[in-house]
């Protein structure tokens, strides 16, 4: 099993995957840029040739790569979806460098556009960049509805996939706390959820977990991650969801309102109940 947190790269990936081991993590996500938009840091080789030295060593899984939360491929703004686009090309050109690592964007918020046409910008983009020769696996994350989100039902998913090209390069990765926010009821129906993700998008194309306990209540539409077992899902239906094998072979990304030492808690507490 491939656990891991957020962790920065600011220092370089050597010192990320420092950091992630001494936190007893196998892998992690990381932001192509910052996360509320701006240029990207150049990459350093030497150092990401060092770094894949060290996961290889630790026996660590993909990481991934998360997009700035300002790129919106559905923006109604013209300068802001100029900057979305702009921003998801150089994301991919950039992801070269980083072999069979996973990049991760939110799909967008259509901006009262609707969803049909948030979804058509959103596919647009998507095949204007897209050449089919990429290393890279895209996942689009499953949202939990809020505002004009797109991308918050598997069916929504399942039609940009099906919209773009190349989508043998697409995939899904999928949030504990939107999907219970958006009114997937894995607490009680978690085979049927996901006998219904598998049946609309495919498990196949499922490839990464965002774990996280929710501070809202299910089917809020509303975007509050908390601490494991600290929020409303709580400790026992979010193991059972990592558990099921379906899912147990992903890699687990935290997302929870942690810092260093809380993330480590949470990765041997996971470790724990997971029996890794």
């Amino acid at each position: 099993m491939h656990i891991g947190c957020h962790l920065s790269i600011a220092k370089g990936f050597e010192s990320a995957v420092k950091e992630a081991i001494s936190i007893g993590a196998n892998t992690f996500q990381f932001f192509t840029r910052n996360p509320r938009g701006g240029s990207a840091k150049a990459i350093d080789l030497q150092d990401y040739e060092r770094a894949a030295a060290l996961m290889r060593d630790n026996n660590f899984g993909p990481l991934l790569a998360h997009a700035p939360y300002t790129m919106n491929l559905a923006a109604a703004d013209p300068k802001v979806f100029d900057f979305a686009k702009r921003s998801f090309k150089e994301d991919l050109e950039r992801m070269e460098a980083f072999p069979a690592t996973l990049y991760n964007f939110h799909p967008g918020s259509h901006v009262k556009q609707g969803v049909e046409k948030g979804i058509e910008l959103i596919s647009g983009v998507i095949n204007e960049t897209l050449t089919g020769n990429e290393s890279t696996t895209l996942l689009l994350e499953t949202m939990s509805g809020k505002g004009s989100e797109v991308g918050f039902t598997f069916e929504q998913l399942r039609e940009i996939i099906d919209n773009v090209t190349h989508s043998e390069k697409m995939g899904v990765c999928l949030d504990t706390c939107h999907i219970f926010s958006a009114g997937y009821d894995y607490i009680n129906h978690l085979d049927q959820v996901l006998e219904e993700f598998d049946k609309i998008v495919g498990l196949d194309r499922l490839k990464a977990i965002h774990f996280n306990d929710s501070m809202t209540p299910f089917a809020a539409k509303k975007d509050r991650h908390e601490k494991l077992g600290e929020g409303l899902i709580g400790l026992e239906p979010l193991m059972a969801f990592i558990g099921h094998p379906a899912i147990r072979s992903l890699p687990i990304l935290l997302e929870t309102p942690n810092e260093l030492e809380g993330y480590a808690k949470e990765i041997a507490l996971i470790k724990d109940r997971m029996g890794v």
